[in-house]
């Protein structure tokens, strides 16, 4: 046995396979406090993408994060072998919350004794308990997760909210890297999944531009894929700042909670937005908030619930996208009051 299992083991060592978004990462921290919750003296490590660890280092719950090197999509079967086997010995118990088979390999090249997940791509060998997906019971995505933790198939606790550190230091240091005063509004444009997720841009800045006038600066928040977007809602507005592309995953945990709301998409960022106690906006078009809502109290929802809602579709179906088109930015500038 390692050195690093010989510490901390007075209770279950637990293996969670954590998921390969951002927002479904996040959510995933309601499934460690739970675990938590139950056993005190648990364990949890967390195997994830490469991108998650620094985000998994702001969850309290987690012992270490476990980068799984393969890219998104990819089988990866000798790279997850060798990590599985590496791993022989560490663990009690395994949760695998992706239904992939892919995902429960790793655990079972491990020989973990208990492998949990949901029944999916015929996971009959690689599973030692493999859970029915009530999806009636488990209505939303965080529910199916804690409901993993736990004893009974098919229950969910009380869902505990999300909460990422926030580093205080590298917060004021960003502040003054990136010129930002006290007062600010974030804004997240992107939407990896697709433009059917993606609420106008003229919108977004109509929005930039009445914050600006109520005293805010406005920061626009993304990936490098942003960067355009991110542009179009800053170009000629004096207290707009686009950060898309220059700032990394955690430089944003830590920008969203010294700001006092965001604007954004159903989107990962919208969830780190949450888990920092930053008031939300979130603008939902082909996905609907009783799946994946923003995990705090502290929110506003922007749905339509048209008639063809929700498809969950990449881009619009019908061609015509009004789920988000047909949400006019006056509505949200209405409901962030502000003193």
């Amino acid at each position: 046995m390692s050195d690093l299992s010989q510490r901390s083991t007075r209770g279950e060592r637990i293996l969670v396979v954590g998921p390969s978004w951002v927002g479904d990462m996040v959510m995933a921290q309601s499934l460690f406090i739970t675990l938590k919750a139950h056993d005190p003296d648990c364990v949890i490590d967390v195997m994830g993408p490469k991108w998650s660890a620094p985000m998994l280092e702001r969850m309290p719950q987690v012992r270490r994060a476990i980068v799984l090197e393969t890219g998104h999509g990819e089988t990866g079967l000798r790279t997850r072998w060798r990590l599985g086997r590496s791993l022989k010995g560490e663990y009690d118990r395994s949760i695998v919350l992706p239904r992939s088979l892919k995902s429960a390999l790793a655990p079972f090249f491990a020989g973990i004794p208990r492998r949990i997940g949901f029944t999916g791509e015929q996971r009959y060998v690689v599973l030692t308990e493999r859970r029915r997906l009530d999806k009636v019971v488990l209505d939303q995505t965080v529910k199916r997760f804690v409901s993993l933790g736990l004893p009974v198939e098919g229950t969910s606790d009380a869902i505990p909210e999300p909460h990422l550190q926030v580093d205080r230091v590298r917060q004021e240091a960003l502040r003054q890297a990136h010129g930002l005063g006290q007062r600010l509004i974030a804004m997240m444009p992107g939407a990896e999944y697709g433009p059917a997720k993606q609420w106008p841009l003229a919108y977004f800045r109509q929005v930039a531009e009445a914050m600006i006038a109520r005293g805010y600066q406005v920061i626009v928040l993304g990936g490098p894929k942003d960067r355009n977007a991110g542009e179009e809602i800053r170009q000629g507005l004096e207290g707009a700042i686009n950060l898309c592309g220059d700032t990394t995953l955690t430089d944003a945990v830590d920008l969203l909670g010294a700001c006092e709301q965001a604007v954004s998409n159903d989107s990962g960022l919208m969830h780190v937005a949450a888990a920092v106690g930053t008031h939300v906006q979130a603008i939902y078009g082909s996905s609907t908030p009783n799946y994946t809502p923003p995990l705090t109290q502290s929110r506003d929802i922007h749905w339509l619930n048209l008639s063809c809602s929700p498809c969950f579709e990449r881009t619009c179906p019908l061609g015509h996208t009004r789920c988000l088109n047909d949400l006019e930015a006056s509505q949200v500038i209405a409901t962030m009051a502000v003193d």
